[in-house]
């Protein structure tokens, strides 16, 4: 009996912890991009984060478009990575 409560209790936290889990997405402004290789470069610098699910560089306008898993990254860690590479960024919009 013990068993199978405990079964159950692992059952439903496992599902409800998939529940919780929310894709955000967030607008950075990206410096430094000065060639057309740059986004390149900071596309795959965006795409080592784990939890990165999707990202869209705009050269135009120097931003990165990241959507993301919060309960595996922030946008802090999105921000560290670009300035990592050699492409310092800020927050321009976050929503969930």
């Amino acid at each position: 009996m013990k068993t199978k409560i405990l079964l159950l209790f692992l059952t439903f936290a496992i599902i409800s912890g998939s529940v919780l889990a929310a894709p955000r997405t967030v607008m950075l402004d990206v410096q430094n991009m000065t060639c057309a290789v740059c986004p390149i470069t900071v596309k795959k610098a965006l795409e080592r984060v784990s939890g990165v699910q999707q990202v869209k560089v705009d050269y135009a306008t120097k931003t990165a478009t990241v959507q993301f898993d919060d309960t595996e990254t922030t946008a802090d860690k999105l921000t560290e990575a670009t300035k990592e590479a050699g492409y310092p960024s800020s927050i321009k919009k976050e929503t969930k």
